[in-house]
């Protein structure tokens, strides 16, 4: 496993790390976890990410309780969290759900903390962009958690690059912890926010990117080139609205003819999948998923696979991905 720095700060993530969104909770519960986690960490991954909305709460409380059996140095692993959508689900909490405002992301980090039982978090995100909040009062709040050291570093997820700037041009102006990085979906049908968007903000603040969705919640596994499978993340009921993708005709296709290149590096096509997203220089982690441990064992073997991805075999599965990428 490699390492890289997280944009331009001086943290190290492993070039793969292993997320619970979907899983936790919901098909994984805390003895699984243990013992996925400490198969990732044995293999170099030092990155687990999370959210607060990820099962209303409950990722984070298996995830934490996970930790707390490993008995790992705190040094050893970065976790994260990210805020926006709130636990709040009876409609009663206007400022529990869907925002951004000081005071929701200030009562938000030390839930996060209990649930998880840590002293402080690596990394946290503003899990969407909130319209109706000014950007200086989201920044102001951010920037308060890391002096208050409950968190190390924050970012965003799925910003435009507009109100990222925006956001770090403040920080910067008033001398607060400015964002450090930002967790889009990448992946080969998915690619114009990360490669054509974000493009300035590598070099003008150094963004760093920890990317989620490598395959395409499975579509790029080729599990979906026959309808939905039972027991498929496509056959979840909460997963609905991922259904017209998971079964494109043209994309299903485009699957169809990147097997035999993975056959040909000596993978699958997960493998090639995943590989393909950490050859970018400009992404500092990919979050993989699983929801047992022989998945992630196989999402491992990406990291030879990368290595084989020469110019030419690059071309190739652009000829047939690019068309159909947004």
């Amino acid at each position: 496993m490699n390492y890289r720095r997280l944009g331009r700060s001086g943290l190290r993530v492993s070039e793969l790390s292993l997320g619970s969104w979907v899983t936790y909770h919901n098909q994984v519960d805390t003895k699984s976890a243990v013992e996925m986690l400490a198969a990732a960490m044995d293999a170099g991954i030092n990155f687990f990410d999370n959210a607060e909305a990820y099962a209303l709460g409950q990722s984070e409380v298996v995830m934490g309780e996970a930790f707390k059996a490993l008995k790992w140095p705190r040094l050893n692993y970065i976790v994260s969290t990210k805020f926006y959508w709130g636990l709040d689900r009876d409609g009663n909490g206007v400022n529990r759900r869907n925002t951004l405002n000081r005071k929701y992301l200030m009562q938000a980090i030390d839930g996060s903390l209990q649930r998880f039982g840590l002293e402080h978090i690596d990394l946290v995100y503003c899990h969407r962009p909130d319209p109706h909040t000014p950007v200086e009062e989201t920044v102001h709040a951010m920037s308060d958690m890391i002096t208050q050291g409950k968190a190390l570093y924050w970012g965003t997820s799925e910003w435009s690059a507009a109100d990222i700037r925006a956001a770090w041009d403040i920080a910067d102006k008033h001398h607060l912890h400015k964002p450090v990085m930002e967790q889009p979906q990448y992946h080969l049908f998915h690619r114009k926010r990360v490669e054509d968007e974000y493009s300035r903000l590598y070099e003008d603040i150094g963004l760093g990117l920890t990317t989620w969705s490598p395959l395409a919640s499975g579509l790029l596994t080729g599990k979906y080139r026959s309808g939905i499978p039972a027991g498929s993340r496509g056959a979840m009921d909460n997963m609905a609205f991922l259904r017209d993708s998971l079964t494109d005709a043209r994309k299903n296709e485009a699957v169809a003819q990147l097997e035999p290149i993975a056959q040909e590096l000596g993978g699958n096509l997960a493998q090639l999948a995943i590989a393909w997203v950490a050859k970018n220089p400009r992404v500092s982690t990919v979050i993989t998923g699983a929801s047992k441990l022989s998945q992630l064992q196989d999402n491992l073997g990406a990291v030879a696979v990368m290595e084989k991805l020469t110019p030419e075999v690059m071309a190739r599965i652009d000829a047939i991905t690019a068309p159909l990428a947004s």
